[in-house]
């Protein structure tokens, strides 16, 4: 393309964002996608199964949308209008990457640092080069056709690596001829250096940022995260703007000015970066409040919330599917299967029933614009009750990822109970042989063959009850009077003991603080016993 028709389709962007920006409502409508936060509005089965039956697949596994929540309710259906599906498309716009057209034909190069600061002691270059493929393996179209490892002593310099080895390394790639592109396996590179790399090297150029960047793009689903892929790009529209103004300037040079406005190409578009960036917030904060809305219901309801998170393809959705028996969980072996929040009912061996919530995996060397750009969905854990930390035990680099997981949970600024009380489990314990945990408390499970589950829930279980403060009690009721079905809709039911000769019953229950202090009010005369 030339400048003149470049400059022209440039041009042409700006009246269509000006356009829009000014022309654009934040509504609502319909959507075949549901939000993160709807998926969390739920409601508890009103009866548990029978002692040691798992919910049914398909019925009680899954929980169902908060009904009769009047006011609250119209109010879900307001913020619900003012974010279109259109609105959110607009706003996510087309991929900056120049990534999503056709297949990519990959060298994937991995900066071997050998010595000094930058070098981590808990990996290796060429296990780092295994989970640079892995992720180019996860997108559609794109294909690995070499591997190269390359030594730096310092990964931050200029073009990453010194005189003699980039001049290597420009051979090899040059000696490719199917290749159409580059991963640069390093947490980020400046515009300058990817134009420089890319003017060497003759082909795209693509770093860690960019590639996880377009896989999330891929795997958002819901209108939340799609806005939170939108924001966690404008850097790099940024980027890719410095690099358009300078070749512009390079190719017709004259005035920088639109059509006699007094404002220059860059400051028109990054005027428009900013309206952008200042509308998907408002959008992210708007489903935000809906979702505070929703766990103010849950609350009231008084359903433990029960967070699995750990890194990217280390099991959590396949134990959540484990934990719950929801057949409707498809766990896929790929990085970064799960993008969304969601929520899935399960029942504790006293009937308890809970909430487990499959957040989104982790990353080593991800940016932290990247992970801020996704903590409107990760502040969800701090309101958990309990946090379960799942990790492939073995993955050479288990040891790393553990403290990438603990790295960015402390980032988020958690309570600190929250971190102490965290269950440390050991997923895939099935493929080594006789396996024991050296971390103390931690636990050996393997979610796919369903291996340690009973130990693992009676933990949840306790460190639930702990959490939240419910009582183990026995109340005396009178069969004929409402008490007991009352319990069961609002109490766990453990146990039934019938006293046929005056019609009452010894009924031990699991009770939270708010629906004890109400039984209480509602039935003066029961008789209660401590355990």
């Amino acid at each position: 393309m030339g400048p003149g028709r470049l400059l022209q389709s440039l041009l042409l962007c700006c009246r269509r964002a000006a356009a829009a920006l000014g022309t654009a409502r934040c509504g609502c409508g319909p959507s075949s996608v549901r939000p993160l936060s709807a998926a969390l509005g739920l409601r508890a089965p009103q009866r548990p199964p029978g002692r040691g039956e798992p919910p049914r697949a398909g019925g009680g596994g899954r929980w169902k949308e908060v009904a009769g929540a009047g006011g609250d309710e119209e109010e879900e259906d307001d913020d619900e209008e003012d974010v279109e599906e259109e609105d959110v498309e607009e706003l996510l716009g087309p991929p900056p990457l120049a990534l999503g057209l056709g297949a990519q034909r990959l060298a994937v190069v991995q900066p071997a640092v050998k010595w000094g600061p930058k070098k981590s002691p808990l990996t290796t270059a060429e296990l780092q080069i295994a989970e640079a493929i892995a992720l180019a393996d996860t997108l559609p179209n794109w294909t690995v056709l070499d591997k190269i490892i390359i030594p730096t002593k310092n990964p931050d310099k200029k073009l990453v690596f010194g005189k003699g080895n980039f001049q290597a390394l420009t051979e090899k790639i040059k000696k490719l001829p199917h290749v159409t592109a580059v991963f640069l396996n390093v947490e980020r590179i400046s515009s300058l250096t990817k134009k420089e790399l890319e003017d060497a090297w003759g082909v795209k150029v693509f770093d860690r940022y960019t590639v996880v960047l377009h896989i999330f793009r891929c795997h958002a689903r819901t209108k939340e995260a799609k806005l939170q892929v939108a924001l966690a790009e404008i850097p790099l529209l940024r980027s890719n703007l410095k690099n358009e103004v300078s070749q512009l300037d390079q190719q017709r040079g004259g005035s920088r000015y639109i059509m006699g406005s007094g404002e220059t190409f860059m400051e028109t578009q990054n005027r428009i970066l900013k309206e952008k960036e200042l509308k998907i917030r408002n959008a992210l904060e708007k489903l935000r409040r809906k979702r505070s809305l929703l766990r103010t219901q849950r609350r009231k309801r008084e359903f433990p919330i029960i967070s699995v998170m750990g890194y990217t393809n280390c099991g959590k959705t396949t134990l959540i599917k484990a934990l719950t028996g929801e057949a409707g969980l498809q766990p896929r072996d790929q990085l970064f299967a799960t993008l969304d929040i969601t929520a899935h009912a399960g029942y504790l061996p006293s009937h308890m029933a809970v909430i487990y919530v499959d957040t989104v995996g982790f990353l080593t060397d991800l940016p932290h614009n990247l992970v801020e750009s996704f903590s409107a969905t990760l502040e969800e854990v701090a309101y958990s009750d309990l946090i379960v930390h799942v990790r492939d035990i073995t993955h050479p680099e288990t040891v790393l990822q553990k403290a990438t997981v603990l790295s960015v949970l402390k980032n988020l600024n958690l309570p600190g109970h929250l971190l102490d009380s965290m269950v440390e489990v050991h997923n895939k314990v099935d493929l080594i042989e006789r396996y024991k945990p050296t971390e103390e408390n931690a636990l050996a499970i393997s979610a796919l063959r369903g291996h340690g589950l009973e130990e693992l829930k009676e933990e949840i279980e306790k460190k639930i009850l702990t959490a939240t403060g419910k009582k183990i009690l026995t109340l005396h009721v009178n069969l004929e009077g409402p008490q007991l079905s009352w319990l069961y809709k609002e109490a766990t039911v453990q146990e039934v003991d019938v006293i046929p000769e005056d019609g009452t019953a010894k009924v031990k229950v699991i009770i939270g603080n708010s629906a004890f202090g109400r039984y209480k009010n509602l039935f003066p005369n029961s008789k209660i016993f401590m355990p």
